[in-house]
């Protein structure tokens, strides 16, 4: 039966044979977007004005176009068309209503599946500034980002307190933990969940990330025994800042101003000396000039038990590239999002879909940034996101959509 907005093509080819998010598609192809919706088991059984991988793509613009609205992002989405082998098709944007009903038929699975089939580690060998000497930078930190302020995603996500009442943030938000490939930005895992959710809970989730040839740099917040000891099975390296008020005598001190000693599971066992593992601490101060107080003092522990392999002063020096990972959030938070702007979707799980949609964009223009770093062989750091991300934008807008592949025939 025809439907608002719909007339039928004198072919069979659908809308969403021809559809493209421009320079994206080639990080998101139809084929991987086909894969993940059926994964999730959301392939429809009929043909629809919005089919599954129209909205994917859809969801994705969401994040090109944060400040745009449903009407106008589907617009961006559509302009790009190309009409080849004779096919024409007279069709209208959507009322924001079926937007909505179809997003909320995707769900937020073949989100979170396509970005899980496609982040991981960018760099390679002739990538500058992500390794150093053998082993692949990757940082651990987490965010929160704002949502709309409607009572079921006050129910389900929460919100800051405030000065004045406990819950008085004047947004709910949803808490973001991230693994990131430092020199290159970008976000090779991540986990989503409620204000509720600890930090170190959802990191808890990305540790089976890490792997032999990483060096994973962590802020004092993450480190208990446990997650170290966690961490450290993967076969990666871990740098990892401690509390200067953690207990780490002085077992055997090495020529470079480090030294050796064990952590424990607990105080009995450390009382005991019972079950230790043994770790390197790196120890330094910053002096700014202006305070010499106990926050400036820095106390790392490293897996990396011998000074050959990496003396303390790079160590000391080499921590502070944990700072990446802040630059990268920004990018997401506020380039990408845009100051001030919130989470649209007014049901939790249209939130999380959107938020997916943000690490898979956030993750394909760093993907486009390092390609475009490697054939201008600098390193990826010299490369302006924003700059980036608008040309994104302009190819979302200007590129035709690509053939439509030989097995469309499908209902």
């Amino acid at each position: 039966m025809p439907r608002s907005g719909w007339v039928k093509p004198a072919t069979d080819q659908r809308l969403s044979d021809h559809i493209s998010i421009g320079v994206l598609t080639r990080v998101f192809p139809p084929e991987l977007i086909d894969r993940v919706v059926a994964e999730a088991g959301r392939v429809e059984q009929r043909h629809r004005l919005l089919p599954a991988r129209v909205v994917v793509y859809y969801v994705l613009a969401m994040a090109l176009f944060a400040e745009s609205s449903y009407e106008e992002v589907m617009r961006a989405l559509v302009e790009g068309l190309a009409w080849e082998s004779g096919w024409r098709q007279v069709w209208e944007v959507p009322a924001k209503g079926s937007i909505f009903k179809a997003r909320s038929r995707l769900g937020r699975e073949p989100l979170r599946l396509l970005f899980e089939a496609v982040a991981g580690p960018l760099a390679d060998e002739r990538t500058d500034g992500a390794f150093y000497r053998d082993w692949r930078l990757i940082s651990l930190d987490g965010t929160c980002l704002d949502v709309a302020d409607t009572p079921a995603n006050e129910r389900e996500f929460g919100r800051p307190g405030s000065s004045r009442r406990e819950g008085g943030g004047a947004f709910p938000q949803v808490r973001l933990v991230a693994l990131s490939e430092t020199g290159t930005h970008a976000i090779c895992a991540a986990a989503l969940g409620p204000l509720s959710s600890s930090e170190n809970a959802l990191a808890d989730e990305l540790l089976g990330e890490l792997q032999e040839g990483m060096l994973c740099l962590a802020d004092r917040g993450f480190y208990s025994f446990e997650r170290w000891q966690n961490a450290r099975q993967t076969g990666a390296q871990l740098l990892w800042r401690v509390r200067a008020n953690m207990l780490l005598p002085r077992e055997q001190q090495l020529p470079d101003g480090s030294y050796l000693t064990r952590i424990y599971a607990n105080q009995p066992d450390q009382r005991a000396q019972r079950d230790g593992h043994r770790v390197r601490v790196v120890e330094y101060q910053i002096d700014d000039g202006i305070d010499r107080d106990a926050e400036q003092r820095y106390r790392l522990l490293s897996t990396i038990l011998e000074p050959e392999q990496a003396p303390a002063a790079e160590l000391g020096v080499l921590y502070h590239e944990r700072w990446e990972l802040e630059s990268t959030l920004d990018e997401l938070k506020v380039h990408q999002r845009g100051p001030r702007v919130v989470l649209r979707s007014k049901a939790p799980d249209g939130v999380y879909q959107e938020a997916y949609g943000y690490l898979c964009t956030h993750y394909a223009i760093r993907r486009l940034m390092h390609d475009a770093a490697l054939q201008a062989r600098v390193d990826p750091d010299r490369l302006s996101f924003t700059r980036s991300l608008r040309a994104a934008r302009r190819s979302a807008r200007t590129q035709p959509g690509f053939s439509p592949p030989d097995d469309r025939h499908r209902t």
